[in-house]
C-alpha cells in the first residue's frame, strides 16, 4: 500500500494520539496538531521526520489555514485530513452562558470547518483525498446535560453531508465517525461544565446516573485505530460509520421513534400544506 500523508487535529491524547501512532506505525507520515506540542515529543523521538508537530488552536481560522499549508509544503501532499479536535460541554440548556455556548461551537464546528476549507484546494487539485470528521452518536441523537455538545455535532453532521456531495466530483471522500462511549478523557479533563442551577439538582443526579449506566463498558481507543485504517483504505468509504457496539441500537431506537411520530402526525403535515 502506498504511503499516505495525514493531517490530524487534537493529537495530544485520546483518539487523535492513537490514530497518529497507528498511521506512523504502518509507515505513513503525519502532520499532528496540538495546543501544546510538548505532548508529542515522545512521538518525534520515536518516529523522527515522519511526524510534523504543529502547535494549533483550531478556533483561530488564520492559524488553521497556515497549519494546513505548512503541512502540505512540508510533505508535498495531503491524503487524509482528520478533524478530531473537540471537547464536550456539560450543562442543561438553561445553565449555559453565552460564552460557554460560543466556545463549544467555535471548537467543534468552526474549527472543523476552517480546517476543511483550508485543505480542500489541495485535495481538489490532486483529485483525491479523504476528510474524516469526528462526530459522535451524539451527532444523530440527543441526551440531557450535553445539549450544546449535541448542537455542535449535529451542525458538523449537516455541513459534512452537504460537503460529501459537493466534493465527490473531485475524487474527495468524506466520512463522519460516530463513536459511542470510549475510554478517553472526553468527559474528564478535556470537558467543561456549566454552573448548576439548584432547581435542576435532582435531575442532574438522575441524568448522571443514567449516563454512567449507558456507557458502562467503554471502547478501546487503540482498537478504534484499526477500524479507522480500514475506513480510510476502503475504495468506497462510508459517509457515516459508528465506532462501538452500542451506537447502532441507540440509532435504531431513535429513528424508529421518529418515523412513528412523523407517520402519526402526517395528516396534520398534509393539512399544513393547504
Amino acid at each position: 500500500m502506498s504511503e499516505k500523508v495525514w493531517f490530524i487535529t487534537g493529537t495530544s491524547r485520546g483518539f487523535g494520539r492513537e490514530w497518529t501512532i497507528a498511521a506512523l506505525d504502518r509507515g505513513d507520515k503525519v502532520a499532528a496538531t496540538a495546543r501544546n506540542t510538548a505532548s508529542l515529543s515522545d512521538l518525534v523521538d520515536q518516529y523522527g521526520e515522519a511526524i510534523l508537530p504543529i502547535q494549533l488552536d483550531v478556533t483561530d481560522r488564520a492559524a488553521d489555514f497556515a497549519a494546513v499549508k505548512a503541512a502540505h509544503d512540508h510533505f508535498g501532499r495531503l491524503d487524509i485530513v482528520v478533524n478530531n479536535a473537540g471537547y464536550g460541554h456539560f450543562g442543561f440548556i438553561e445553565e449555559l452562558t453565552e460564552q460557554e455556548a460560543r466556545d463549544q461551537l467555535e471548537t467543534n464546528v468552526f474549527g472543523a470547518l476552517w480546517i476543511t476549507q483550508a485543505a480542500l484546494p489541495y485535495l481538489r487539485a490532486q483529485g483525491s483525498g479523504h476528510i474524516v470528521q469526528v462526530s459522535s452518536i451524539g451527532g444523530i441523537t440527543a441526551f440531557p446535560l450535553v445539549g450544546i455538545y449535541h448542537a455542535s455535532k449535529w451542525a458538523l453532521e449537516g455541513f459534512s453531508q452537504s460537503l460529501a456531495q459537493e466534493v465527490a466530483p473531485f475524487g474527495v471522500h468524506v466520512t463522519l465517525i460516530e463513536p459511542g462511549g470510549f475510554d478517553t478523557d472526553w468527559s474528564g479533563p478535556s470537558s467543561k461544565s456549566s454552573a448548576e442551577l439548584p432547581d435542576y439538582a435532582d435531575l442532574h443526579k438522575q441524568v448522571t446516573e443514567a449516563r454512567a449506566k449507558r456507557w458502562s463498558s467503554p471502547g478501546d481507543p487503540k482498537a478504534s485505530a484499526r477500524a479507522l485504517l480500514k475506513i480510510v483504505d476502503a475504495e468506497n468509504p462510508p459517509l457515516r460509520a459508528f465506532f462501538g457496539e452500542s451506537p447502532l441500537q441507540t440509532a435504531r431506537a431513535d429513528y424508529e421513534s421518529r418515523l412513528a411520530n412523523w407517520e402519526q402526525w402526517q395528516p396534520v403535515a398534509v393539512e399544513a400544506q393547504g
